[in-house]
């Protein structure tokens, strides 16, 4: 498994922070200019409303952003330590993994179709947890497509105030100066609300990709994972009950032909036994002849007489 790509998210979260300490002295080295163009001449807060909507999208999507990182880059220690426990050969591979992780609960879903004997479809399983994992970056995702737009929103409305002011000119009952004030406001607004929704779409744009790399390269990996760890554990598919039988067969073939073999060997004990049967026979005749010869010899030496029936 690539490490590389298991610790994808805590890259992306370190290059968040260095992007938003980044920016933040970029603020601050033009702290005067950000005052000029922010907060001096607003003849109105239309200009505050709209570069406040903007970067209060702007901040929260973000958020949303480091949290969903932040959880990948759980979910990748959670997946990481799974693959170490089978390789080690741990009886218990969800030893110290939360039950709540996308692994964790990989495992139990393939066990739980294991202990019911039914086949296990890799396919739908994958599946099933794209579509619900892309569900998280719903809000993400209509940051990132409203943030440029909200930007162009204020961009027209300022604009509008613009050619209201010119407008007044045109009158000549109206005092020039407020008016002239006013399509200067205007022009600022547009430019201000035009460079905020601007920095602030190719700032979040850039982490949002980043996010969706994260997400693709994690799901890939817990699939390759499934693939090479889970499946060979629990799959019950056609190939592999193949496969079993065929060594089931072998098995077989094996113990038949080692049970042939001992049979010969016993049927060539049994010739053996039958052949030391016979001689044993033969011996204890030629020995019982002996034992009534020692008999007849006693009887004569000592002089005694023959039994009735000898």
């Amino acid at each position: 498994m690539n490490e590389t790509m298991i610790g994808l998210s805590r890259k992306v979260l370190m290059r968040l922070l260095v992007a938003i300490l980044v920016l933040v002295a970029i603020l601050v080295l033009n702290i005067k200019y950000v005052q000029d163009l922010y907060f001096q001449g607003q003849l109105t807060v239309v200009g505050w409303i709209i570069n406040g909507t903007i970067l209060l999208l702007f901040v929260v999507g973000l958020a949303r952003i480091a949290q969903l990182l932040f959880r990948y880059a759980r979910e990748e220690s959670a997946l990481r330590k799974l693959i170490t426990h089978v390789e080690d050969g741990y009886l218990d591979v969800l030893k110290g993994i939360n039950n709540q992780s996308l692994i964790a609960q990989r495992y139990e879903l393939m066990h739980r179709l294991h202990e019911q004997h039914a086949s296990i479809n890799h396919a739908a399983l994958a599946s099933t947890l794209m579509a619900r994992e892309s569900t998280r970056l719903s809000f993400p995702r209509f940051v990132n497509g409203i943030l440029i737009l909200v930007g162009v929103l204020g961009t027209i409305i300022s604009l509008s105030i613009a050619l209201l002011g010119a407008s007044h000119l045109m009158d000549v009952s109206q005092g020039i100066g407020g008016d002239m004030g006013l399509v200067i406001h205007g022009m600022s607004t547009a430019m201000s609300t035009t460079i905020t929704a601007i920095v602030s779409f190719l700032f979040y744009g850039y982490f949002y990709l980043k996010l969706t790399d994260v997400q693709t390269h994690f799901l890939s990996n817990l699939e390759q994972a499934t693939t090479l760890y889970l499946l060979p554990r629990f799959s019950g598919s056609e190939e592999s009950m193949l496969s079993d039988i065929r060594g089931l067969v072998s098995s077989l073939h094996e113990a038949a032909r080692q049970m042939e073999h001992s049979q010969t060997h016993y049927a060539e004990a049994g010739s053996q036994l039958r052949d030391i049967i016979a001689r044993l026979g033969a011996d204890m005749n030629a020995m019982g002849q002996d034992v009534d010869e020692i008999k007849s010899i006693l009887r004569e030496g000592f002089r005694l007489p023959a039994r009735d029936g000898e």
